[in-house]
C-alpha cells in the first residue's frame, strides 16, 4: 500500500472503483465533441466524499494503475478529505466513462471504458482489513461484485468482517443481467446490516411487492437486516428498524446534473448515522444534500454542512453577495 491509513479507527471505509468521467458540453455529441469536461467518479469514492464533506472521517479502498492517471484519481479523492488506501499495479488499466448528456427524448448515455481495469483483480490481500475492521461501518455498492468474479468473492469475504456493513444495490444493467446481479444480491445482503435500495430495483430485480415502507420492510425481514433505506426518487425515502419506520420527502431542487445524486444521499445519511443521529434526522440530511447534488456539476457532492442546514431551514435560495 503505498497510500495508506495509519492504523487509527476511522468513522466509513468504502471499497470500490473510481473512474475518469469524460463528457462533451451538455446537448453536444461524443462522435462530433471537440473538447471534453475531464473529471473523477466512483460510486463508493463519490459516498466517502459526501460523508467527508459533512464532517465524517472516511477512508476509501481500492486498486488502481500507478500511472498518472490514476494519481490524477486519488489526488481528487484526497482534495475532498478522504484518505485513499490504494493497492497501486504494475497490470492493468485506470477505467473511464462517457458521459454525453442530451435533452429528452435522446436523454442521457453512458458508455463505460473498464474492461481490464486494476481493481478487477482486486483481492483481500490488497485491502488493509484492519482499517474495515476499526472502522465504524464500512460501504460497498452492487457495482463493485459485477465488475469480475475476482471482486465478486472479495466483496462477499469484506462483508464478512466484524463490523457494521452498509450496501447499496445499485443496479447497472450495463455490468450485469437482471438474474445475475438477483443471484448475487441474495447471497450478499445476509451479510448487510445496512441496506441503501432503489425502490425499483427491489421490486425488479428482488421481486418485492408493494411500494415505500412496505418494500423495506420485506427486504429488512428477508435478508435480517438491522436498517433499510428505500429511495424513491422524487417522492423521497422511507425507512425500515426493528423499532418503527420513518419516512422524509424530497426536497425541491433545480437539476443542472442527476449524476451521483444517490451517492450523494448515502453518504449525508453514513455521516449522521455513525454520530449517532435519529434515523429521521439522517433521511433528512440525506435527502437535503441528494437535492444539492443535483444542482452541482459531476458525480460529486461538493457541498458543505452550512449549505444542507440552510436546506433543510428552507431559507431558499437567491445570491450570495
Amino acid at each position: 500500500m503505498t497510500d495508506s491509513t495509519d492504523g487509527t479507527t476511522t468513522e466509513i471505509t468504502t471499497f470500490g472503483e473510481t473512474m475518469l468521467r469524460l463528457a462533451p458540453e451538455r446537448g453536444e455529441r461524443l462522435e462530433t465533441a471537440e473538447s471534453l469536461d475531464f473529471r473523477t467518479a466512483g460510486a463508493e469514492s463519490n459516498v466517502a466524499i459526501a460523508a467527508s464533506r459533512l464532517g465524517a472521517d472516511a477512508v476509501w479502498i481500492s486498486k488502481l494503475p500507478e500511472t498518472s492517471l490514476g494519481r490524477r484519481v486519488t489526488t481528487e479523492v484526497r482534495s475532498h478529505g478522504v484518505t485513499p488506501a490504494v493497492a497501486w499495479s504494475d497490470e492493468g488499466r485506470q477505467g473511464a466513462y462517457y458521459i454525453e448528456e442530451g435533452g429528452e427524448p435522446r436523454g442521457t448515455n453512458v458508455i463505460y471504458d473498464r474492461h481490464d481495469a486494476a481493481i478487477t483483480t482486486a483481492e483481500p490481500d490488497d485491502v488493509p482489513i484492519d482499517t474495515i475492521r476499526s472502522s465504524d461501518v464500512f460501504f460497498t455498492t452492487g457495482i463493485t461484485p459485477a465488475l469480475s468474479e475476482t471482486l465478486y468473492e472479495t466483496t462477499a469475504e469484506l462483508l464478512d468482517i466484524d463490523t457494521t456493513t452498509a450496501f447499496d444495490l445499485n443496479y447497472r444493467s450495463k455490468l450485469w443481467s437482471q438474474s445475475t446481479a438477483q443471484s448475487a444480491y441474495e447471497e450478499l445482503l445476509p451479510k448487510v446490516d445496512l441496506l441503501f435500495a432503489p425502490e425499483r430495483d427491489a421490486q425488479s430485480i428482488l421481486d418485492v411487492d408493494g411500494t415505500g415502507e412496505a418494500v423495506a420492510d420485506e427486504l429488512r425481514t428477508r435478508f435480517d437486516c438491522e436498517t433499510v433505506i428505500v429511495t424513491r426518487g422524487a417522492d423521497g425515502a422511507v425507512a425500515s428498524t426493528a423499532e418503527g419506520s420513518a419516512s422524509q420527502s424530497a426536497f425541491d431542487t433545480e437539476t443542472l446534473d442527476p449524476i451521483g445524486t444517490g451517492d450523494a444521499f448515502v453518504g449525508a445519511f453514513l455521516s449522521r448515522y455513525v454520530r449517532d443521529a435519529p434515523i429521521g434526522d439522517a433521511l433528512t440530511w440525506a435527502a437535503a444534500t441528494a437535492a444539492l447534488k443535483r444542482t452541482i456539476k459531476g458525480d460529486l457532492a461538493v457541498i458543505t454542512e452550512d449549505e444542507v442546514e440552510a436546506v433543510i431551514a428552507d431559507d431558499g435560495a437567491g445570491i450570495d453577495r
